[in-house]
């Protein structure tokens, strides 16, 4: 059902960049209806939604074709490479701290695109070809871009292969045999959106570095403006890390993290963030491009639980609670306007901190395509 809740408002989202219009009726279930009603509609009230239609793309893509080339094919078929990446850190005021991060998870497949809708799969290839357990996380990514606005929807969910990359417990302990270790009493989900505005648009063009759908002719920069939702939840399993610790460094290591501060079970909390940041696209020589951006946000982190077990509000706005996050964009392509590849990635940083604990979230992912464009667009 989440699934279907991003691609819906992403659809309901693009709608209007479309050449066409469309609707969909739900009955009082929510679900499609048994029959379809017409709508005679005469030949100029629909001359008038097509050029209010006309107008309203023209305004959301207006470009300077001197800086940006627009696209001139209806169709697209590409082959993608899509690896994610995501590192939790936790860490008391006394110093001690520890990182947990998943194996990559790199999945390939075909797309095939008109116009501004894309239909592909997928498929988990260490699962396929290196036979390894199939990792059980949930990643939903939405990204639209036209030239005035950019929308990030997301969704992540923990999966089954967390390892524990880095621990430090103290001076004098040697931590290197949990390097590496799985562990799986680490459960979190991220859920939010991103939405950012574009100042120089007639000639900076976030589509040409991540979804190919301009090419960037001349060199280019813009600030940006943005706010975001995110909601977190994470749930540590304090008891089986202390058992797995005494395991492997013996007793008199194992309660290093195990306090009644740390004991809190699952905490929750809501993310709201304005962000600010700029984006340079660099044309270095025809076809080509490399282009990156940076935007860091203003948080406010609201907590519905915590290690104290208390419910806190707005009206107990407190600047402890404020804090810095930021995204980053990278991207390199060579688009010729027929033929496309190149690479881009993306990466999310979010930070949460109390008074005896905080945590720091990473996560992104990177991109390897190669694709084709055919069938041109009529003038």
């Amino acid at each position: 059902m989440k699934l279907r809740c991003l691609l819906s408002l992403s659809l309901a989202l693009l709608l209007p960049l479309a050449s066409f219009s469309a609707s969909f009726s739900l009955d009082s279930q929510g679900e499609a209806g048994d029959s379809v009603k017409w709508m005679r509609v005469d030949d100029g009230s629909l001359r008038n939604l097509q050029k209010l239609e006309r107008k309203l793309h023209h305004h959301l893509n207006e470009i300077d074709t001197n800086y940006i080339e627009p696209q001139r094919y209806d169709f697209t078929v590409m082959l993608q490479s899509i690896t994610t990446y995501e590192l939790y850190r936790l860490k008391t005021t006394d110093g001690k701290s520890i990182t947990f991060a998943p194996t990559p998870l790199v999945k390939m497949g075909p797309y095939f695109g008109w116009r501004w809708i894309f239909f592909g799969y997928t498929i988990d290839v260490k699962h396929m070809f290196l036979k390894q357990e199939k990792s059980s996380r949930k990643e939903y990514d939405v990204s639209i871009y036209s030239s005035r606005l950019g929308i990030d929807l997301f969704y992540r969910e923990t999966g089954n292969d967390y390892k524990i990359r880095r621990m430090s417990v103290g001076e004098g302990i040697n931590t290197h045999e949990l390097r590496g270790l799985p562990f799986s009493g680490l459960t979190s989900t991220i859920k939010g959106f991103n939405i950012y505005y574009i100042f120089n648009y007639r000639h900076f063009s976030y589509p040409a570095a991540f979804s190919q759908s301009t090419i960037q002719r001349r060199s280019a920069g813009s600030p940006m403006l943005g706010i975001g939702y995110t909601r977190h939840t994470l749930s540590v399993d304090w008891q089986a890390l202390d058992q797995l610790v005494k395991e492997r460094l013996g007793a008199d290591n194992s309660q290093f993290l195990i306090d009644e501060d740390l004991l809190f079970g699952t905490i929750n909390y809501s993310d709201i963030s304005l962000s600010g940041g700029y984006g340079y696209n660099y044309v270095p020589a025809k076809n080509l491009l490399l282009a990156a951006s940076l935007s860091l946000g203003l948080s406010y982190k609201r907590t519905t639980s915590d290690s104290q077990r208390k419910r806190l509000s707005f009206r107990d706005f407190s600047f402890n609670n404020v804090n810095l996050d930021g995204i980053g964009r990278f991207a390199f392509v060579w688009n010729t306007s027929r033929w496309y590849a190149g690479a881009s990635a993306v990466f999310h940083a979010y930070n949460y901190h109390k008074d005896r604990f905080s945590t720091n979230n990473i996560f992104g992912s990177m991109n390897v395509y190669i694709g084709y464009n055919f069938g041109r667009k009529k003038k």
